[in-house]
């Protein structure tokens, strides 16, 4: 038989764990498989053509909340052009309210209920033999008439008995992709909003098996893994074992782990320190809420002191990125609460604060309360939250402003120093700056429009103004520093006013040449020409003195010289150097 898996990935860089696990377990019996990956931007017509041309007898496809309304097109088609194709639906979408799926998609001949390599390989056998599908354990099928049946559940997998999903000659298209891996299956908690909570118990593959699959990935070049485990560090000595591998193997490979922070134990952190090359590893953690009355009703163990100290404890390795996340719409959550529940979180200063909105999952606790607590919400996926009876549609509307301008201005790194500043100094709360300054782009119709990084700049200066501010040169001096430190080279144009004439600007490089001294030892170091300077330097003035060379630290003060340096030939950031304006003022007199 001629056999197709297929799925409809996020983005093009993401691939598909499952249909390689559904490959891998099937291809002893079914050596003719095509692994076909395309996104949820291909369009449905061209996705069709390319799996007709392969003229297959069965079709998978693996099914989540973000592709199932994309693929449910390309069935129908394919059932047009492919009359005799058996075509099988499996996935997490797709394992629950199986009967409504059979009822809305009817050119569908089976859906695969869960853990799938064995349950799929089995259908094959049955399909292959011409025998009675009631015998296939895991699915539901569609008979002749067009009735629906349903079999008996199947018991879970020993996972060592799946082989690897990694192939040979597969690895060198993940090269530059996302590579999703897993240790475990299952997850200890039961967040009733989470599909997780469903699946008791947490399983593992073999120590030894999952280091060889790393090493192979590892080896053939792939620059990015990310562990898909729930809970990565559940079981200390198995994660303490992965953490210490791929330190000693990593090559140019960077990793990604899903991390409960309050159970992280505090040796595992300081081995980290000590051992862990900086950027080698990062954490995603979910704290999704603050309040406890929430966290109790979505059954959530979290200790939020705990939390914290592990949190920050992490952040002055130095070393480890961490990317923490918020659900907006849980449970008794309004939002003032979900206000607090941000500014909590935010005032650990992590990399990234990724704020999401509550997803009514087919199977999962919240979905079945959904009328206790008066939710509506789409009814198609992602099945997104549209209100509550604590959270009306206006909320919503305005938390989702927060969202857009924290990604654009936090997450994208392009403006956090001003943005620590405001958040201290200009406004009452981080809360505050983004919800204030969301509602004005939205008020500006920005939203509607696309932006290069200098408008980002240019309206973020444009609302400050009109807010008004107490220290608005200090803000404007953070925001230049922004700007410049999103460079590798030199960049040939700026958003704000010059400050400083031709003239200016030449007489002041000369004072440098003259005496570089007057710009600190390290710049003394660099041994710059004026053509270097000219070249590679951008000088502008800024009302403060810088305290490190990356402008992290400033003392406020008279009006500074800011000289910024591209190294030729490096990619990393610049280096930043001020002196007092009036200070080569004084020199340039004397001589």
């Amino acid at each position: 038989m001629k056999i197709v898996l297929a799925t409809l990935n996020a983005k093009y860089i993401h691939a598909s764990l499952a249909l390689r696990y559904l490959r891998a377990y099937a291809k002893k019996d079914f050596p003719n498989i095509d692994l076909c990956e395309y996104t949820i931007k291909d369009q449905a017509m061209n996705v069709v053509a390319d799996i007709y041309k392969r003229k297959p007898d069965v079709i998978g496809f693996s099914c989540y909340i973000w592709n199932i309304e994309e693929t449910i097109p390309i069935v129908e088609m394919l059932r047009k052009v492919l009359p005799d194709v058996k075509i099988v639906l499996g996935g997490p979408e797709v394992s629950y309210d199986s009967e409504e799926w059979m009822a809305r998609i009817r050119e569908v001949d089976a859906i695969v209920v869960g853990e799938g390599e064995k349950t799929f390989h089995h259908l094959l056998q049955a399909i292959e033999r011409n025998d009675r599908w009631e015998t296939v354990p895991g699915i539901l099928y569609r008979e002749e008439t067009g009735a629906v049946r349903r079999t008996f559940f199947r018991e879970k997998l020993e996972l060592d008995e799946i082989p690897s999903p990694f192939e040979e000659e597969d690895i060198p298209t993940l090269v530059n992709r996302v590579v999703y891996f897993e240790c475990s299956r299952g997850c200890p908690f039961s967040c009733s909003y989470c599909l997780s909570s469903i699946e008791t118990g947490v399983r593992y593959f073999d120590l030894e098996r999952t280091k060889a699959d790393l090493k192979r990935l590892i080896d053939g070049g792939v620059k990015t893994i990310k562990f898909v485990d729930r809970t990565f560090n559940i079981h200390m000595r198995y994660a303490l074992s992965i953490f210490e591998f791929l330190i000693q193997n990593h090559q140019d490979t960077v990793f990604q782990f899903e991390i409960t922070a309050d159970i992280l134990k505090p040796r595992v952190v300081d081995y980290l320190a000590e051992h862990a090359p900086p950027g080698l590893f990062r954490f995603e953690i979910g704290v999704q809420s603050t309040n406890d009355v929430t966290n109790e009703l979505v059954q959530r163990k979290q200790n939020w002191e705990k939390l914290t100290n592990t949190v920050l404890s992490v952040k002055r390795t130095g070393k480890i990125d961490q990317h923490l996340d918020l659900i907006a719409g849980l449970p008794m959550e309004d939002y003032q609460s979900f206000k607090k529940t941000f500014n909590d979180v935010f005032a650990l200063e992590i990399e990234e604060l990724q704020l999401g909105f509550l997803k009514m999952l087919r199977g999962v606790g919240v979905r079945l309360d959904a009328q206790k607590y008066g939710y509506h919400f789409m009814d198609k996926a992602p099945y997104e939250i549209l209100s509550n009876d604590v959270l009306p549609f206006d909320d919503v509307i305005r938390i989702k402003r927060v969202e857009d301008v924290l990604e654009k201005y936090w997450n994208a790194h392009r403006t956090n120093r001003t943005v620590r500043y405001l958040v201290a100094e200009e406004f009452p709360s981080a809360f505050d700056f983004f919800q204030s300054f969301g509602d004005y782009w939205e008020e500006q119709g920005w939203n509607r429009i696309g932006h290069q990084v200098e408008d980002l700049f240019r309206r973020l200066h444009q609302f400050l103004q009109v807010h008004g501010l107490k220290r608005a040169e200090v803000v404007l001096g953070l925001m230049k520093i922004d700007y410049l430190i999103g460079f590798k080279n030199k960049p040939r144009g700026i958003w704000w006013e010059r400050t400083l004439d031709k003239r200016a600007t030449q007489q002041y490089i000369q004072s440098f040449v003259a005496d570089p001294s007057v710009l600190g030892k390290q710049y003394e170091q660099l041994k710059l020409s004026e053509q270097d300077i000219h070249k590679h330097c951008l000088l502008e003035t800024v009302p403060f003195q810088l305290l490190d060379q990356k402008g992290l630290a400033f003392e406020s003060g008279e009006e500074h010289l800011l000289l910024t340096y591209y190294e030729p030939g490096q990619k990393q950031e610049p280096q930043f150097f001020t002196c007092k304006k009036s200070a080569v003022k004084s020199l340039q007199l004397q001589g």
